[in-house]
């Protein structure tokens, strides 16, 4: 049972947001050569943050209240920054990227992204990590090295540099979301959606572009909903439960999934590299998924607000009958105690090593 709450529900959220935004990579190819790149980042944030206020709205209307918390005032500063970083710079590099490089090439490169929130999270936020989780990060990258080889070195053309710029821009956001990851992930997704995608769309209109087809609008709205909307609020959820670090190892298996996708979509050639990077890959996912950090610890006194039910961290009383899980500000009282987990939002604790 422990062994099972230490996964769950943190690696699978990971896993399918990596899924997701991986995926967006080779349809935003497609979309490109008939919608101008700063539209179409516009159009798949708008799209995401449309599509995320349709589900925040319509959850009331069906019975089902949210037991997230709410954005506090607090927030508005870090919601700020990540919509610069996230929701403005970040797809419009990759577009422009996008528009430079092969599908399979450009997806690759975008595994530069997961090394840049590790990296972030390990040196600027002093998250822990151990040597089998860098073992792991080391073999994913390995493999993203061994597909974007050409025999001659690596590209640095403007295309790659654009989309290793996304990747810095998106690390960035990543680090920061998790000031957010207690509060509604729905809600901060739809907000960066709708604001960012319609700063891009308008900022695109008015330099000159022009906008497509109602079908190719709809394509890259849906794009955006599970790409980048979806996607997102998994990944906030991943963060919650498993730190910025292990989040952005798991997620940096998006490149390899967009490559393969781009592969099916544009027949590119199945080549070694490709075998190859997939077997190194499938070591650093193993070694992340082996992980186990246990050892005992405390935890402070702490009082925050956010999605929970009754377990061994939340033993507060209720004056009446509940529904699982709530939300509501709570109390939790020192202890001390030894079972495996990861740096979630009541284990953030520092470490003498590592």
């Amino acid at each position: 049972m422990t062994s099972k709450s230490y996964l769950w529900p943190g690696v699978p959220l990971a896993l399918g947001s990596a899924v997701l935004f991986g995926a967006a990579a080779p349809l935003s190819k497609l979309l490109i050569g008939s919608v101008d790149p700063w539209l179409l980042a516009g159009i798949l944030y708008l799209g995401a943050g449309t599509g995320l206020a349709i589900v925040h709205l319509g959850r009331p209307l069906i019975g089902l209240p949210s037991p997230e918390a709410p954005l506090q005032r607090s927030d508005l500063l870090w919601l700020a920054a990540v919509i610069l970083f996230g929701g403005m710079l970040g797809p419009l590099f990759l577009m422009l990227g996008l528009s430079q490089t092969s599908a399979s090439s450009g997806s690759l490169l975008l595994n530069l992204e997961g090394l840049a929130t590790m990296a972030i999270a390990w040196i600027v936020f002093r998250e822990n990590v151990d040597r089998q989780l860098i073992l792991g990060a080391a073999a994913i990258l390995a493999g993203a090295v061994l597909l974007s080889w050409t025999g001659a070195g690596l590209s640095l053309d403007t295309g790659s540099l654009f989309i290793a710029a996304a990747c810095l821009s998106w690390g960035i956001d990543n680090n920061l979301t998790r000031k957010l990851s207690s509060a509604d992930p729905v809600q901060i997704a739809m907000i960066k959606g709708l604001v960012a995608g319609s700063t891009n769309l308008v900022l695109a209109l008015s330099l000159g572009a022009s906008l497509p087809g109602i079908g190719l609008i709809g394509a890259g709205a849906v794009v955006g909903f599970l790409g980048v909307g979806v996607s997102l609020v998994m990944f906030m959820l991943g963060l919650r439960h498993l730190g910025t670090a292990r989040t952005g190892a798991y997620f940096s298996l998006a490149p390899f999934i967009g490559a393969m996708l781009a592969i099916l979509i544009f027949r590119d050639a199945i080549t070694w590299h490709l075998v190859g990077a997939g077997m190194l890959m499938a070591i650093g996912l193993y070694l992340h998924l082996a992980e186990r950090h246990d050892h005992e610890h405390d935890h402070e006194g702490l009082e925050h607000d956010h999605a929970h039910t009754h377990d061994e961290h939340h033993r507060h009383a209720h004056d009446g009958p509940v529904t699982e899980p709530h939300s509501h500000s709570h109390r939790h009282e020192p202890m001390r105690h030894k079972h495996p987990h990861y740096p979630d939002l009541h284990h953030r604790h520092g470490h003498g090593h590592g």
